[in-house]
């Protein structure tokens, strides 16, 4: 099994760079640089669907259509997808009010 080198993208520079370039590599289009939702998916370790999921639920950037085909992504919204991967939310209380769990010990029998 062949396995695929993860793409890290570097984002603390001003152009941005993959860390090992036999991956997809950033597009540069009129001087900004674009990266693809491939690069991004494995970038933040999340599948296909997912960030496909949280783009529908416009919880994330929607991105910009390449060629008719491929969605890119700016230096900026790659940023907030991150964010949006790597956010932290308080946990909720469990609920005081809980039904009770049927225990098949406690039924009543009938007497025969």
């Amino acid at each position: 099994m062949k396995r695929t080198p993860r793409v890290r993208i570097k984002t603390s520079d001003d152009v941005l760079q993959p860390e090992w370039n036999a991956g997809p590599m950033p597009i540069k289009i009129e001087g900004v640089t674009y990266f693809s939702a491939t690069d991004i998916q494995r970038d933040i370790s999340v599948a296909r669907q997912t960030l496909w999921r949280w783009r529908k639920a416009r919880k994330v950037p929607q991105g910009r259509r390449y060629r008719d085909q491929q969605i890119v992504f700016t230096k900026k919204e790659v940023e907030a997808i991150r964010g949006y991967a790597n956010r932290l939310a308080p946990a909720e209380p469990t609920k005081a009010h809980q039904p009770k769990l049927s225990n098949s010990s406690s039924r009543k029998r009938s007497v025969r």
